[in-house]
């Protein structure tokens, strides 16, 4: 399956589909109005979406100032979890940025979410600090990830 995957930058077309993926993913998940702005009115932002038969079926976002990333969310489709597609995305994310002069990436994951910190660390990520209270749903620390890309 993961052969037929085509990862490409998000389009408007494809706000719906990634709304939908958030809402089954996250507590707290975006809103389309999020996403559209983040499109059409973040010049720092750069999404990449994985689509298996037509259907988007994850995404990655990011934020890219000067020469540091930021990765904003990663989510596949529960349905499609466990086929190597989150590792994909984070891996179209590293190499797009490797190929810009980014120097950094971070991210926040929950402190409780191993599945996500194992594939980050996996990816070259190292922890680099807690913040306290971060998610707003049920004030959960997030863990700060940063992986150095050059």
């Amino acid at each position: 399956m993961i052969d037929s995957i085509v990862y490409r930058p998000m389009l408007a077309k494809d706000i719906d589909d990634v709304v939908a993926t958030e809402v089954e993913v996250f507590t707290t998940p975006w809103s389309a109005e999020v996403f559209e702005h983040e499109l059409t009115g973040n010049d720092y932002a750069t999404y990449i979406v994985a689509e298996y038969e037509h259907e988007v079926v994850g995404h990655v976002g990011m934020w890219v100032v000067l020469d540091e990333c930021h990765i904003t969310n990663v989510a596949v489709r529960k349905s499609r979890q466990g086929n190597g597609i989150g590792e994909a995305l984070m891996r179209q994310a590293m190499d797009l940025c490797r190929n810009n002069g980014v120097r950094a990436m971070s991210l926040e994951v929950r402190v409780t979410n191993e599945t996500a910190q194992n594939l980050y660390r996996k990816l070259g990520f190292q922890p680099g600090g807690i913040r306290k209270n971060y998610y707003s749903d049920d004030h959960e620390d997030a863990l700060v990830m940063w992986v150095e890309l050059i």
